[in-house]
Protein backbone atom coordinates (compact mmCIF):
# COMPACT_ATOMS: atom_id res chain seq x y z
CA UNK A 1 0.00 0.00 0.00
CA UNK A 2 1.16 3.15 -0.87
CA UNK A 3 2.34 6.00 2.17
CA UNK A 4 -0.23 8.67 2.66
CA UNK A 5 0.55 11.89 1.10
CA UNK A 6 1.19 14.45 3.54
CA UNK A 7 -1.50 17.06 3.06
CA UNK A 8 0.23 20.56 2.86
CA UNK A 9 -0.02 22.73 6.00
CA UNK A 10 -0.67 26.40 6.99
CA UNK A 11 2.87 27.07 7.12
CA UNK A 12 3.29 25.65 3.63
CA UNK A 13 1.38 28.66 1.94
CA UNK A 14 2.41 31.28 4.13
CA UNK A 15 6.11 29.86 3.45
CA UNK A 16 5.45 30.27 -0.74
CA UNK A 17 3.68 33.56 -0.31
CA UNK A 18 6.32 35.14 2.11
CA UNK A 19 3.72 36.25 4.64
CA UNK A 20 2.60 34.77 8.09
CA UNK A 21 0.43 31.79 9.15
CA UNK A 22 -1.65 34.47 10.73
CA UNK A 23 -2.37 36.48 7.79
CA UNK A 24 -3.24 33.11 5.76
CA UNK A 25 -5.40 32.38 8.21
CA UNK A 26 -6.88 35.85 8.19
CA UNK A 27 -7.53 35.42 4.54
CA UNK A 28 -9.21 32.15 4.74
CA UNK A 29 -11.57 33.28 7.47
CA UNK A 30 -12.43 36.80 5.93
CA UNK A 31 -10.82 37.38 3.02
CA UNK A 32 -12.01 40.97 2.77
CA UNK A 33 -9.30 41.66 5.55
CA UNK A 34 -5.98 41.33 3.60
CA UNK A 35 -4.69 43.22 0.64
CA UNK A 36 -5.87 42.55 -3.04
CA UNK A 37 -2.14 41.50 -4.03
CA UNK A 38 -1.45 39.34 -1.08
CA UNK A 39 -5.08 37.83 -1.71
CA UNK A 40 -3.84 37.35 -4.88
CA UNK A 41 -0.90 35.47 -3.84
CA UNK A 42 -2.54 33.31 -1.04
CA UNK A 43 -5.46 32.51 -3.82
CA UNK A 44 -2.55 31.15 -6.43
CA UNK A 45 -0.74 29.49 -3.64
CA UNK A 46 -3.42 27.68 -2.33
CA UNK A 47 -4.12 26.14 -6.12
CA UNK A 48 -0.98 25.32 -6.78
CA UNK A 49 -0.25 23.05 -3.24
CA UNK A 50 -3.78 22.00 -3.57
CA UNK A 51 -4.11 22.94 0.21
CA UNK A 52 -7.26 21.77 1.88
CA UNK A 53 -8.32 24.04 4.82
CA UNK A 54 -8.48 22.66 8.50
CA UNK A 55 -11.61 23.22 9.59
CA UNK A 56 -11.21 21.12 13.13
CA UNK A 57 -9.53 24.33 15.23
CA UNK A 58 -12.77 26.78 14.17
CA UNK A 59 -15.15 23.83 15.40
CA UNK A 60 -13.62 23.29 18.95
CA UNK A 61 -13.30 27.12 19.41
CA UNK A 62 -16.78 27.49 18.72
CA UNK A 63 -16.35 29.62 15.72
CA UNK A 64 -18.73 29.96 12.71
CA UNK A 65 -18.38 26.56 10.50
CA UNK A 66 -19.49 28.72 7.59
CA UNK A 67 -21.78 25.90 6.40
CA UNK A 68 -25.46 25.14 7.08
CA UNK A 69 -27.64 21.56 7.29
CA UNK A 70 -30.44 20.34 5.09
CA UNK A 71 -32.59 17.41 5.15
CA UNK A 72 -34.59 16.59 2.55
CA UNK A 73 -37.28 13.56 2.81
CA UNK A 74 -35.36 12.10 -0.67
CA UNK A 75 -32.96 12.50 -3.35
CA UNK A 76 -34.37 11.26 -6.07
CA UNK A 77 -37.24 13.62 -5.37
CA UNK A 78 -37.73 16.53 -8.22
CA UNK A 79 -39.74 18.80 -5.62
CA UNK A 80 -36.58 18.47 -3.01
CA UNK A 81 -34.26 19.15 -5.96
CA UNK A 82 -35.46 22.14 -6.92
CA UNK A 83 -35.54 23.35 -3.34
CA UNK A 84 -31.70 22.41 -3.39
CA UNK A 85 -30.59 24.62 -6.42
CA UNK A 86 -33.09 27.64 -4.90
CA UNK A 87 -30.94 27.15 -1.18
CA UNK A 88 -27.22 26.85 -2.93
CA UNK A 89 -28.28 29.72 -5.39
CA UNK A 90 -28.20 31.90 -1.92
CA UNK A 91 -25.25 30.41 0.00
CA UNK A 92 -22.67 30.02 -2.81
CA UNK A 93 -22.98 33.47 -3.44
CA UNK A 94 -23.05 34.14 0.68
CA UNK A 95 -19.62 31.46 0.93
CA UNK A 96 -21.34 29.17 2.98
CA UNK A 97 -21.07 25.38 2.07
CA UNK A 98 -24.46 23.22 2.70
CA UNK A 99 -24.30 19.88 4.21
CA UNK A 100 -27.21 17.73 2.63
CA UNK A 101 -28.54 14.55 4.40
CA UNK A 102 -31.99 12.79 3.72
CA UNK A 103 -34.12 11.01 5.97
CA UNK A 104 -36.62 8.83 3.90
CA UNK A 105 -39.65 10.50 4.98
CA UNK A 106 -38.76 9.16 8.99
CA UNK A 107 -38.30 11.00 12.18
CA UNK A 108 -36.32 8.81 13.93
CA UNK A 109 -33.85 8.75 10.73
CA UNK A 110 -34.09 12.48 11.33
CA UNK A 111 -33.23 12.53 14.44
CA UNK A 112 -30.09 10.86 13.69
CA UNK A 113 -29.33 13.04 11.00
CA UNK A 114 -29.81 16.07 12.47
CA UNK A 115 -27.20 14.91 15.53
CA UNK A 116 -24.82 14.32 12.93
CA UNK A 117 -25.23 17.58 11.60
CA UNK A 118 -24.91 19.56 15.11
CA UNK A 119 -21.94 17.37 15.58
CA UNK A 120 -20.14 19.49 12.90
CA UNK A 121 -21.44 23.05 14.43
CA UNK A 122 -23.60 23.75 11.43
CA UNK A 123 -24.46 27.76 11.71
CA UNK A 124 -28.06 26.89 10.77
CA UNK A 125 -30.95 24.33 9.31
CA UNK A 126 -33.49 23.67 6.85
CA UNK A 127 -35.40 21.25 7.70
CA UNK A 128 -38.10 19.86 5.01
CA UNK A 129 -40.73 18.47 7.38
CA UNK A 130 -42.85 19.46 10.32
CA UNK A 131 -42.85 16.27 12.57
CA UNK A 132 -39.94 15.91 14.65
CA UNK A 133 -39.24 13.06 17.95
CA UNK A 134 -38.41 15.36 20.88
CA UNK A 135 -35.06 14.12 21.18
CA UNK A 136 -34.25 16.35 17.83
CA UNK A 137 -36.39 19.51 19.12
CA UNK A 138 -33.97 19.12 22.05
CA UNK A 139 -30.92 19.25 20.01
CA UNK A 140 -32.10 21.89 18.38
CA UNK A 141 -32.77 23.81 21.01
CA UNK A 142 -29.36 23.05 23.05
CA UNK A 143 -27.46 23.93 19.84
CA UNK A 144 -29.08 27.62 19.79
CA UNK A 145 -29.16 27.77 15.85
CA UNK A 146 -31.66 29.38 13.62
CA UNK A 147 -33.82 26.54 12.05
CA UNK A 148 -36.33 27.38 8.68
CA UNK A 149 -38.62 24.57 8.14
CA UNK A 150 -39.84 24.78 4.66
CA UNK A 151 -43.00 23.13 2.41
CA UNK A 152 -45.76 23.83 4.55
CA UNK A 153 -47.14 27.02 6.78
CA UNK A 154 -50.18 25.03 8.48
CA UNK A 155 -47.97 22.86 10.93
CA UNK A 156 -46.62 23.51 14.46
CA UNK A 157 -43.12 24.63 13.64
CA UNK A 158 -40.12 25.71 15.75
CA UNK A 159 -39.03 28.73 14.56
CA UNK A 160 -40.29 29.54 11.30
CA UNK A 161 -41.77 27.96 8.10
CA UNK A 162 -41.50 29.17 4.45
CA UNK A 163 -43.84 27.47 2.12
CA UNK A 164 -47.88 26.92 1.55
CA UNK A 165 -50.93 25.69 2.90
CA UNK A 166 -51.26 22.63 1.23
CA UNK A 167 -54.97 21.81 3.16
CA UNK A 168 -56.11 25.13 0.70
CA UNK A 169 -54.06 24.47 -2.52
CA UNK A 170 -55.89 20.75 -2.19
CA UNK A 171 -59.43 22.17 -1.60
CA UNK A 172 -58.85 24.43 -4.76
CA UNK A 173 -57.85 22.43 -7.21
CA UNK A 174 -60.57 20.28 -5.82
CA UNK A 175 -62.92 22.87 -6.31
CA UNK A 176 -61.79 23.41 -9.72
CA UNK A 177 -62.03 19.68 -10.69
CA UNK A 178 -65.33 19.68 -9.41
CA UNK A 179 -66.45 23.14 -11.36
CA UNK A 180 -65.03 21.47 -14.27
CA UNK A 181 -68.10 18.67 -14.50
CA UNK A 182 -66.09 16.19 -12.95
CA UNK A 183 -67.87 13.81 -10.31
CA UNK A 184 -66.50 10.88 -9.26
CA UNK A 185 -62.95 11.72 -7.76
CA UNK A 186 -60.94 9.88 -6.41
CA UNK A 187 -57.81 10.52 -4.00
CA UNK A 188 -54.19 9.02 -4.63
CA UNK A 189 -51.85 9.32 -1.96
CA UNK A 190 -48.20 7.90 -1.80
CA UNK A 191 -45.91 7.43 1.63
CA UNK A 192 -48.48 8.92 3.95
CA UNK A 193 -46.32 11.72 5.18
CA UNK A 194 -47.44 14.72 6.47
CA UNK A 195 -47.88 16.77 3.52
CA UNK A 196 -50.06 13.96 1.62
CA UNK A 197 -52.68 13.68 4.68
CA UNK A 198 -52.97 17.27 4.58
CA UNK A 199 -53.10 17.33 0.94
CA UNK A 200 -55.99 14.63 1.48
CA UNK A 201 -57.90 16.90 4.44
CA UNK A 202 -58.49 19.98 1.86
CA UNK A 203 -59.61 17.17 -1.07
CA UNK A 204 -61.64 15.51 1.58
CA UNK A 205 -63.27 19.16 2.65
CA UNK A 206 -64.15 20.35 -0.81
CA UNK A 207 -65.96 17.02 -2.13
CA UNK A 208 -68.05 17.32 1.70
CA UNK A 209 -68.95 21.03 0.74
CA UNK A 210 -70.51 19.95 -2.44
CA UNK A 211 -72.19 17.05 -0.71
CA UNK A 212 -70.57 14.21 -2.22
CA UNK A 213 -68.69 11.43 -0.86
CA UNK A 214 -64.79 11.37 -0.41
CA UNK A 215 -62.80 8.57 -2.00
CA UNK A 216 -59.13 7.81 -1.72
CA UNK A 217 -56.89 5.11 -2.38
CA UNK A 218 -53.40 5.20 -0.10
CA UNK A 219 -50.17 3.31 -0.15
CA UNK A 220 -46.60 4.06 1.76
CA UNK A 221 -44.81 3.02 -0.96
CA UNK A 222 -42.60 5.54 -2.94
CA UNK A 223 -44.21 7.38 -5.53
CA UNK A 224 -43.54 6.40 -8.88
CA UNK A 225 -44.79 6.47 -12.31
CA UNK A 226 -45.00 2.66 -12.25
CA UNK A 227 -47.24 3.29 -8.81
CA UNK A 228 -49.18 5.44 -10.68
CA UNK A 229 -50.40 3.31 -12.78
CA UNK A 230 -50.83 0.48 -10.21
CA UNK A 231 -52.91 3.04 -8.26
CA UNK A 232 -55.38 3.94 -11.32
CA UNK A 233 -55.44 -0.08 -12.18
CA UNK A 234 -57.01 -0.31 -8.39
CA UNK A 235 -59.15 2.87 -8.78
CA UNK A 236 -60.75 1.16 -11.93
CA UNK A 237 -61.67 -2.28 -10.07
CA UNK A 238 -62.53 -0.55 -6.47
CA UNK A 239 -64.44 2.30 -8.01
CA UNK A 240 -65.32 2.03 -11.79
CA UNK A 241 -67.55 4.41 -11.77
CA UNK A 242 -64.68 7.05 -11.37
CA UNK A 243 -64.09 9.86 -13.40
CA UNK A 244 -60.99 12.10 -12.39
CA UNK A 245 -58.05 10.74 -9.79
CA UNK A 246 -56.57 13.41 -7.68
CA UNK A 247 -52.91 12.38 -7.06
CA UNK A 248 -50.51 13.95 -4.31
CA UNK A 249 -48.23 14.33 -6.78
CA UNK A 250 -46.63 14.42 -10.52
CA UNK A 251 -45.15 11.13 -10.24
CA UNK A 252 -48.57 9.42 -9.69
CA UNK A 253 -50.69 11.56 -12.26
CA UNK A 254 -48.02 11.08 -14.68
CA UNK A 255 -48.28 7.13 -14.07
CA UNK A 256 -51.79 6.82 -14.34
CA UNK A 257 -51.84 9.34 -17.69
CA UNK A 258 -49.27 6.52 -19.35
CA UNK A 259 -51.74 3.93 -17.96
CA UNK A 260 -55.15 5.55 -19.22
CA UNK A 261 -53.31 5.38 -22.39
CA UNK A 262 -52.13 2.22 -22.39
CA UNK A 263 -55.71 0.46 -21.39
CA UNK A 264 -56.81 3.26 -24.37
CA UNK A 265 -59.07 5.53 -21.93
CA UNK A 266 -59.17 9.14 -23.01
CA UNK A 267 -57.38 12.14 -21.04
CA UNK A 268 -59.90 14.42 -20.06
CA UNK A 269 -62.77 13.20 -22.02
CA UNK A 270 -63.50 9.90 -19.93
CA UNK A 271 -60.57 10.23 -16.95
CA UNK A 272 -59.22 13.58 -15.65
CA UNK A 273 -55.71 13.46 -14.50
CA UNK A 274 -54.49 15.87 -11.63
CA UNK A 275 -50.99 16.11 -9.82
CA UNK A 276 -49.19 18.43 -7.49
CA UNK A 277 -46.36 20.65 -8.14
CA UNK A 278 -46.13 21.15 -11.42
CA UNK A 279 -42.82 19.45 -12.68
CA UNK A 280 -41.17 19.95 -16.13
CA UNK A 281 -42.13 16.57 -16.88
CA UNK A 282 -45.90 16.83 -16.45
CA UNK A 283 -45.64 20.04 -18.44
CA UNK A 284 -44.23 19.17 -20.85
CA UNK A 285 -46.16 15.67 -21.62
CA UNK A 286 -49.12 15.58 -24.21
CA UNK A 287 -51.91 15.77 -22.58
CA UNK A 288 -49.93 18.66 -20.61
CA UNK A 289 -50.76 17.52 -16.87
CA UNK A 290 -53.22 20.01 -14.72
CA UNK A 291 -51.46 20.63 -11.33
CA UNK A 292 -50.95 22.96 -8.18
CA UNK A 293 -47.62 24.20 -9.43
CA UNK A 294 -45.31 25.51 -5.98
CA UNK A 295 -42.56 27.51 -6.04
CA UNK A 296 -39.95 24.85 -4.70
CA UNK A 297 -37.04 27.10 -5.92
CA UNK A 298 -38.04 30.16 -4.64
CA UNK A 299 -38.54 28.23 -1.41
CA UNK A 300 -35.20 27.41 -1.06
CA UNK A 301 -34.02 30.92 -1.95
CA UNK A 302 -36.33 32.57 0.36
CA UNK A 303 -35.72 29.84 3.11
CA UNK A 304 -31.66 30.14 2.79
CA UNK A 305 -31.79 33.96 2.75
CA UNK A 306 -33.84 34.55 6.00
CA UNK A 307 -31.70 31.57 7.95
CA UNK A 308 -28.63 33.60 6.82
CA UNK A 309 -30.07 36.42 7.95
CA UNK A 310 -30.38 35.43 10.87
CA UNK A 311 -27.06 33.92 11.45
CA UNK A 312 -25.44 37.08 10.73
CA UNK A 313 -27.82 39.05 12.84
CA UNK A 314 -26.10 40.63 15.97
CA UNK A 315 -26.82 39.23 19.32
CA UNK A 316 -29.86 36.68 19.33
CA UNK A 317 -28.97 34.25 16.13
CA UNK A 318 -32.53 32.73 16.24
CA UNK A 319 -35.41 33.49 13.78
CA UNK A 320 -38.81 35.27 14.92
CA UNK A 321 -41.63 33.06 15.05
CA UNK A 322 -43.35 33.76 12.06
CA UNK A 323 -44.56 32.20 8.91
CA UNK A 324 -43.75 33.52 5.22
CA UNK A 325 -46.55 32.20 2.78
CA UNK A 326 -45.17 31.65 -1.13
CA UNK A 327 -48.27 30.93 -2.13
CA UNK A 328 -49.12 28.11 -5.26
CA UNK A 329 -50.93 28.35 -8.81
CA UNK A 330 -53.98 26.47 -9.92
CA UNK A 331 -53.11 24.60 -13.52
CA UNK A 332 -55.66 23.29 -15.53
CA UNK A 333 -53.29 22.10 -18.17
CA UNK A 334 -54.80 20.14 -20.79
CA UNK A 335 -55.99 16.81 -18.55
CA UNK A 336 -58.73 17.92 -17.13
Amino acid sequence: MAPKKKRPTLQDVANLVGVTKMTVSRYLRNPEHVSTTTHKKINEAIETLGYIPNKAPDLLSNAKSRAIGILVPSLTNQVFAQVIRGIESVTEKAGYQTMLAHYGYSPEVEEKRVEYLLSYHVDGLILSESMHTNKTKKMIETAGIPVVEIMDITSPFIQQAVGFDNVKAAFDMTNTILDSGYKNIVYLGARLDVRTQLKLQGYQQAVLARGLTPKSIMTNQASSYSLGAELIQKTLKDYPETDCVFCTNDDLAIGAIFECQRQHISVPEQMGVVGFHGHNFGQSMVPQLASVITPRYSIGEIAAQELLNAINAEGDATLPQKIIDTGYTIHKGESL
